[in-house]
């Protein structure tokens, strides 16, 4: 049997090393928690599981703007400065056309005439930029290489499986975080709600009043003394002491 194109140096073919992969990025990804921790994880495995990546970044968009909120090296950084600086870019194309883009050697790469030179002279000379999707474009995986033509058929198959179980991590990071400040809001609610009814209480047993009139004089005292009436109401549970309301209205 004649040798593969892109021999690999262990004993399975590629495709099986792709499929298990996929299994443990996917089971490591989708563990992470927060989004910080997902996007750190993603730079942990770009630069362990492919080969020829020596450094990792992300873009992300955040509403019109691009961000570059995590990084391997201070050379990414440097780097995807370059391209926003020039306006131009593998990183930046991927995102703006939802395509991958690969650089194999940037210093003559006639795509990027003012960044490539540029990149080159920080010692990157291959770049792989894949597209983050999920509802939506999200950003951009970058992956860099201090060697020309270092990624090569495998490199980028686990490139495109990263991207892409990346930007499912991120959504279900982002859903998770926002669940877990919603119930946190709700909880503050309920907590809210108690406090203001326990100051009412009391205010309807000292002063032999309605509830409406209880609450009123809770409100008055929150304009009054320009304070939240939430913060109004624990001040009276903590206290016992009757808030200020001001100046009686005329009747």
């Amino acid at each position: 049997m004649e040798p593969t194109e892109y021999p690999i140096s262990t004993s399975e073919d590629p495709t099986s090393e792709l499929v298990g992969d996929f299994s443990d990025t996917a089971r490591l990804l989708f563990s992470a928690g927060s989004v910080q921790d997902t996007l750190a994880r993603v730079m942990s495995l770009a630069v362990s599981t492919i080969e020829g990546c020596d450094f990792a970044g992300i873009f992300l968009l955040e509403g019109d703007a691009v961000t570059t909120p995590v990084h391997t090296d201070p050379v990414v950084a440097e780097v995807d400065a370059l391209q926003h600086r020039n306006g131009e870019g593998p990183c930046l194309d991927a995102i703006t056309e939802r395509l991958i883009f690969y650089a194999a050697d940037l210093s003559d790469d006639p795509r990027w005439a003012r960044f490539g030179p540029e990149a080159t002279k920080k010692g990157i000379r291959s770049l792989l930029a894949l597209p983050l999707f999920s509802n939506g474009t999200l950003g951009a995986l970058n992956l860099y290489a201090r060697c020309p033509d270092a990624f090569g058929v495998v490199d980028r198959a686990k490139g495109v499986i990263l991207a892409s179980l990346t930007g499912f991590a991120l959504l279900a990071a982002r859903s998770h975080e926002d669940e877990e400040r919603r119930a946190g809001n709700l909880q503050a609610a309920l907590a809210t709600r108690e406090v203001i009814g326990q100051a009412q209480g009391i205010l309807m047993e000292r002063e032999r009043i309605t509830a409406d009139q209880a609450f009123d004089v809770l409100r008055r005292a929150s304009q009054h003394l320009n304070r939240k009436l939430r913060d109004v109401a624990q001040n009276l549970v903590d206290t016992g002491e009757r808030p200020d309301i001001g100046p009686s209205r005329s009747s």
